[in-house]
């Protein structure tokens, strides 16, 4: 898949800017928007594995830092969530106003907190994002937004990431829209062993094109 734009991108948020990496593939009609989990970046690379993955099969991505440099410094930032979702939501109005991706369908890649901002942010804005995919995700952390989720929410889990298990399957229970909790057999919550980030690409793959289109299904 050619690859027609591949660029940092300045995200002027509020009283900050925040730094992005925007792939677009020829012909893509979609964006997966990625937000990264504590102490992470744009520049993780089980994130950037996954943006490769969905490039090649036509998706165009964001990777953007969800703190500035500063702020990623106080460790305790990393989980408010409130403003995580907040910076995503003006990432993604960015991005639909923007004039190389004005157009495309949203989907939201998450990763621990960063999933629960992603889904805070899902359940903002109903109209232009259609599908979140969970890595690992602190679902717990959302306070009431899952019920308002209309998104598809597909929620990945380590089959040995005890905790996290529990707290995805109880959000099951509150999200009122497509949704499903796959659990990767032999998979920590990093999901660092041979062949498992593998797996989450190719659920996450998966997902977004059943989801991510003009038409979903029921």
């Amino acid at each position: 898949m050619r690859t027609i734009y591949n660029d940092e991108v300045r995200l002027p948020v509020d009283d900050v800017v925040l730094y992005g990496q925007l792939a677009i593939p020829d012909g893509a009609e979609a964006l997966v928007i990625f937000a990264h989990g504590t102490g992470s970046s744009r520049f993780s690379p089980r994130n950037q594995y996954v943006a490769e993955r969905l490039q090649q099969r036509g998706y165009a991505t964001l990777l953007f830092d969800l703190l500035t440099n500063a702020e990623n410094q106080i460790y305790f930032n990393s989980f408010e969530i409130d403003l995580l979702a907040s910076r995503l939501i003006s990432v993604t109005n960015w991005a639909t106003a923007g004039m190389i991706t004005s157009g495309m369908i949203i989907g939201y890649f998450g990763a621990s907190t960063g999933a629960a901002a992603a889904l805070i942010a899902a359940a903002e804005l109903p109209d232009k994002v259609l599908a979140v995919v969970s890595r690992g995700g602190r679902p717990d952390l959302t306070g009431d937004a899952l019920e308002k989720v209309h998104a598809a929410v597909l929620l990945l889990v380590g089959g040995l990431d005890t905790a996290v298990i529990d707290l995805n399957r109880q959000a099951m229970d509150q999200i009122d829209a497509p949704s499903e909790l796959t659990i990767v057999p032999e998979a920590t919550h990093l999901f660092e062993e041979p062949g498992k980030l593998d797996e989450v690409a190719d659920y996450a793959l998966e997902w977004f094109s059943k989801y991510l289109k003009t038409e979903v299904p029921l």
